[in-house]
């Protein structure tokens, strides 16, 4: 496993780390005993860096890793995130009081005195124009309520807008193959304000596992099913924007890149890897056999550059026109 320093928070975290958004729900059937094992399993691999939010099957997967610290020894950090239990989900809602009474929960569900990544759970754009906003972090962090807190953005221009606040260590946006604008200028400004950068959708809601198929179906309660026009929540946080169609046949024209004895999900693990801004990627897991998979991509040697070339010009043709001015 490779290790990667977060932000200013003098942690070294896995570089393959694990999205426990799966494990919580909104991807179909999930069993508590195999999600133990794929926790389980990711620690004994070198995974120290789990990813989860209070909404992840209604805190689900929150009390899933309270259950894993109880059942191991080695440390580990869990981020979790805040903010879309509001309803409406709206600006005016992220209050010192509301933010107050997610953490409290969070703490519950973790069954933890102090939160170590709090982060705010892709607010409106309108927050991250709200001083009074990171003013309350701050003061819950002074409180000892959280060690320290970052922000998940939809848009590269809410990451742009977050990193002026001192103490947002962390920024967790969606960086994949089939997503690839964060890298144009956002990675510069986070490097330079030594912010954290958290790759999340790494595999593009499993599109880019090359596993699915037009033949593929989803369970009704998978947002694969039912959020595919963001019926639900940001149409990106879906086949990172794509249409399935679309997004079946790009996967196409990026297998014949796979280098020999990897398999497509490992090869768009270490893309992402290959950009020296990120610091890790939170692929979901909900098997031990999904956590191995992953992980191998850390040990895995860089892409070559021919490979990388490839991939940008794929997106750059069949991508880029579709997404790119989104997010």
């Amino acid at each position: 496993m490779e290790y990667r320093a977060l932000g200013r928070t003098g942690w070294q975290v896995s570089t393959i780390s694990f999205g426990a958004w799966a494990i919580g729900g909104t991807w179909g059937n999930v069993d508590d005993r195999e999600s133990l094992s794929a926790l389980h399993r990711a620690l004994d691999l070198g995974v120290n860096f789990f990813d989860t939010a209070d909404v992840y099957g209604d805190g689900r997967s929150e009390r899933l890793l309270a259950r894993l610290r109880r059942e191991r020894r080695e440390p580990f950090h869990v981020a979790t995130k805040a903010g879309r239990r509001l309803d409406p989900h709206v600006a005016g809602g992220y209050t010192r009081r509301n933010l107050t009474a997610f953490v409290e929960r969070s703490l519950a569900n973790l069954e933890s005195d102090t939160l170590d990544l709090l982060q705010l759970h892709c607010p409106p754009t309108e927050v991250y124009y709200m001083p009074e906003v990171f003013d309350a972090l701050d003061t819950l962090a002074k409180e000892g309520k959280l060690r320290f807190y970052g922000v998940s953005v939809e848009r590269v221009e809410e990451g742009i807008k977050a990193i002026e606040y001192p103490g947002v260590q962390s920024v967790q946006i969606i960086f994949n193959v089939l997503r690839q604008r964060p890298a144009d200028l956002f990675f510069n400004e986070a490097r330079r304000r030594q912010v954290g950068i958290l790759a999340r959708v790494p595999l593009a809601s499993g599109l880019l596992t090359g596993k699915l198929s037009r033949e593929t179906t989803f369970a009704p309660d998978d947002h694969r099913a039912f959020n595919r026009h963001g019926e639900s929540f940001d149409r990106g946080e879906t086949f990172s924007g794509l249409d399935f169609e679309t997004g079946l046949r790009v996967v196409e024209a990026l297998r014949p890149l796979v280098p020999p004895g990897q398999t497509l999900a490992q090869m768009a693990l270490r893309w992402i890897l290959m950009e020296p801004a990120v610091t890790c990627a939170i692929p979901g897991a909900k098997r031990p056999a999904q956590v191995e998979e992953n992980v191998r991509a850390a040990d895995l040697p860089p892409l070559p550059e021919a490979t990388m070339s490839a991939c940008r010009e794929l997106y750059s043709r069949h991508v880029r026109p579709l997404v790119h001015h989104y997010w």
